[in-house]
Parts: C-alpha cells; sequence; structure tokens
C-alpha cells in the first residue's frame, strides 16, 4: 500500500490533490467524501473544533482501511486526510477519494471508509461550545470525556 495516499496534517486539505492520488485510466468512478464542521451538534452550538491525533498509529490504521478496501473491492485505489489542529465551522475535517473502474464500488468503498475511521482510528477531538467544552473520546461519539479530562497525543 503507497503511504502517500495517506495524511494528518495541520494545513487545510486540497480536496483536488487528494482526488488527483487516485486518478488513472482504468477508474470510470471517483467519489469524494469530505468531513466538515458543523454548527450545531445535538442542540448545542459549536464555535470551533480542536482535533488530536496519535500520528504514527492513525497512518497505520488508514494503511489499514486501505488494505481492507482493496480486499473488499479490488479494483479500487484510496487516499484518506485528516487535519489536526484548531478547525473552524465549515473547515474541511477529513477528505477520503476512492476510484474504481464502477461507481457502485467507489461508492460502497468510500463509505466504508469513514466507517473505519471512525471505528478504530486514534483521533480525538474537543468540541467547544459557547457555554463550555469537551473531549468527544472516540470518533464514534459514544464515549465523552468531563471538560478538565486529558488524553495523550502526538502532533
Amino acid at each position: 500500500m503507497d503511504e502517500r495516499l495517506f495524511e494528518i496534517g495541520k494545513e487545510p486539505i486540497e480536496v483536488e490533490k487528494l482526488v488527483q492520488k487516485v486518478m488513472r485510466n482504468e477508474a470510470g468512478a471517483i467519489t469524494t467524501f469530505i468531513g466538515t464542521v458543523r454548527e450545531w451538534t445535538k442542540g448545542r452550538r459549536t464555535i470551533y473544533l480542536e482535533y488530536q491525533a496519535y500520528v504514527p498509529m492513525a497512518l497505520k490504521m488508514f494503511t489499514q482501511i486501505g488494505e481492507e478496501i482493496q480486499h473488499k473491492w479490488p479494483d479500487t485505489r484510496v487516499a484518506i486526510s485528516h487535519r489536526i489542529g484548531r478547525l473552524d465551522i465549515s473547515d474541511i475535517a477529513v477528505v477520503i477519494a476512492v476510484s474504481s473502474p464502477h461507481r457502485k464500488a467507489a461508492y460502497q468503498a468510500n463509505e466504508y471508509a469513514i466507517e473505519r475511521i471512525k471505528q478504530m482510528v486514534p483521533i480525538w477531538k474537543k468540541e467547544h461550545w459557547e457555554n463550555g467544552e469537551m473531549w468527544i473520546g472516540d470518533q464514534l461519539e459514544n464515549v465523552s470525556f468531563p471538560d478538565g479530562a486529558s488524553v495523550t497525543k502526538e502532533d
């Protein structure tokens, strides 16, 4: 698996650059998923988010997801980029690009990728609201850490 297909960084994600990584002559379809920072979550107005990651492990997990996708949809290619640091409303947090000879596999593989990222990749977010803040302990948002809790991280 080409490691250049996966990245985590503090700079804004260039969607077209990620699409170019999966573009190839045999691909008849390219799907993209663009995850952005929304203003309202569960009735609370978000001011901004802060993402942190254990980068070496997160990149290994991106590679694993890419390998899983290749196994399930053999003719696909996937690239994933996730941003860390402070993100404001409407900023792009994650982009997944998938190419395939046919659209159905590209759609399915793209959806699979975002679900696996949320299940297994060590990326955390801290939601900052008008009246408080909280670390979200997992990507599925099933576990929350109370204000002031610490999370081990690596930028």
